[in-house]
C-alpha cells in the first residue's frame, strides 16, 4: 500500500495565498517523509477549498517537487472542454517528468456548479464518462474523430503526447454505469473521506465482478489525525470535521432539492447523512497510534488498497507537519 495525501488547499483563515503556502508545505513534507502520492481536489465558488484551478496547482507542485506522484482527485470533467484537457494532461505529465495521474469525477452536491458552468446534474456522469473516453483516444492516438452526444471532433490531433505511455486514471464514483465504465477499461476507483466502508465495499465488489484485476488501484482518501492519545487526536481535529460536516450537510440538502441522485450521500447501515459528525469520525483515522494501525489495518483487510491518502485534519499547520510524522515513524511501518 502507498502513503498519499489529500490535498484540499483549505482557506479557514480566509487568506488564499497562505492556504496555497501551508498545502504546499504540506505536500514537500509528505514528499520528505517519502510518501508516494499527493492528490488535489477541485472546488468551485468555494471560500474554504481554493482549488478551482486543479492541473494549475498540480503544476506548480510539479516544480517544487521531484519524487512524488501527483494526482487529481478529481477533475470536474463535465465542466471542462475535453480537449482542453487533453492538452493540460499531456503538458502537465511532461512537466512533472511522468509523475502525474489523473481521476475524474462528476462533482457534487454543489449546485452552483452546475448552474454556474450550464451542466444539469441530469447530463453531468453522461459528460463525464464521455469526455473521458475523447480524452483517452486524445492522448494516444494521432487524427482522432469523434462523434458523442455532447462532444465531436474530426481529425484532432494534440500536442505534446504524456511522457508515460499511460497515464493511471481513476474515478470517483458510486454510481453503476460509471463503476462499469471503470471495470471496463482498468480504471481505478476513489473514495473520498466520507465514503462508508459498506459503500466503498460494495463498489469495489461491482468492479471486480466486472474486472478482477483492475481494483488493485483503489485509491481511499481519509482524514486523518495521530495524537498521543485518542481523547488528544479527536480535540484536535474535530474542529476541521466539525466545519466540514455543518458544510456538507447545508449544500447536500440543497443538492437533493435540486435533483441530485448520488448515492453516497447516504450511509448504508443507517438512515445518517454521511456528513454527520460521528459518522465522519468514524470514517476517519484519528485516534493514538495504535487506533490508527488498527483502522488502517481493516481499510487494507477489507478493501485491499493501492493508496491510503491522508487529509491531515488539524486547523493548524505545525501539528498537521508532526502527525505525518508520527505516522512515518510510529505507524507506516506497522501496516
Amino acid at each position: 500500500m502507498k502513503t498519499g495525501l489529500f490535498c484540499n488547499y483549505e482557506n479557514h483563515d480566509h487568506d488564499a495565498r497562505r492556504a496555497i503556502s501551508e498545502q504546499v508545505a504540506v505536500v514537500k513534507h509528505g514528499e520528505s517523509l517519502g510518501f508516494e502520492e499527493a492528490w488535489v481536489t477541485e472546488h468551485h465558488f468555494n471560500d474554504l477549498s481554493v482549488s478551482s484551478s486543479t492541473l494549475m496547482l498540480m503544476a506548480h507542485l510539479a516544480g517544487v517537487t521531484s519524487t512524488i506522484t501527483l494526482g487529481s482527485a478529481a477533475v470536474l470533467l463535465a465542466f471542462h472542454n475535453p480537449i482542453t484537457v487533453a492538452e493540460d494532461i499531456a503538458t502537465l505529465d511532461n512537466l512533472c517528468d511522468g509523475r502525474l495521474a489523473v481521476g475524474i469525477a462528476k462533482g457534487g452536491p454543489f449546485p452552483e456548479q452546475n448552474k454556474h458552468f450550464a451542466t444539469p446534474m441530469s447530463e453531468s456522469r453522461a459528460k463525464t464518462l464521455e469526455a473521458m473516453t475523447l480524452i483517452h483516444k486524445l492522448l494516444y492516438h494521432n487524427d482522432v474523430s469523434f462523434q458523442g452526444q455532447y462532444y465531436q471532433c474530426n481529425d484532432v490531433t494534440i500536442y505534446p503526447k504524456p511522457l508515460q505511455k499511460k497515464i493511471p486514471v481513476y474515478l470517483a464514483t458510486s454510481d453503476d454505469e460509471a463503476i462499469g465504465f471503470a471495470a471496463l477499461n482498468s480504471f481505478g476507483l476513489m473514495g473520498g473521506p466520507p465514503f462508508s466502508l459498506d459503500t466503498l465495499k460494495n463498489n469495489v465488489a461491482k468492479y471486480r465482478a466486472i474486472n478482477s484485476s483492475g481494483c488493485d488501484k483503489f485509491m481511499l482518501a481519509r482524514f486523518f489525525f495521530v495524537a498521543g492519545t485518542k481523547d488528544e487526536a479527536i480535540a484536535e481535529a474535530l474542529p476541521l470535521i466539525r466545519s466540514f460536516s455543518q458544510r456538507m450537510k447545508m449544500l447536500s440538502a440543497k443538492a437533493q432539492k435540486c435533483g441530485n441522485s448520488s448515492q453516497h450521500l447516504q450511509a448504508s447501515s443507517s438512515q445518517k447523512s454521511i456528513f454527520d459528525e460521528d459518522q465522519l469520525l468514524e470514517n476517519s483515522i484519528i485516534g493514538d497510534v495504535a487506533t490508527c494501525r488498527d483502522k488502517i489495518k481493516r481499510f487494507q483487510d477489507e478493501l485491499n488498497l493501492g493508496t491510503l491518502a491522508l487529509k491531515p485534519a488539524s486547523l493548524n499547520l505545525q501539528k498537521n507537519l508532526e502527525s505525518l510524522t508520527r505516522y512515518n515513524e510510529e505507524v507506516r511501518t506497522y501496516v
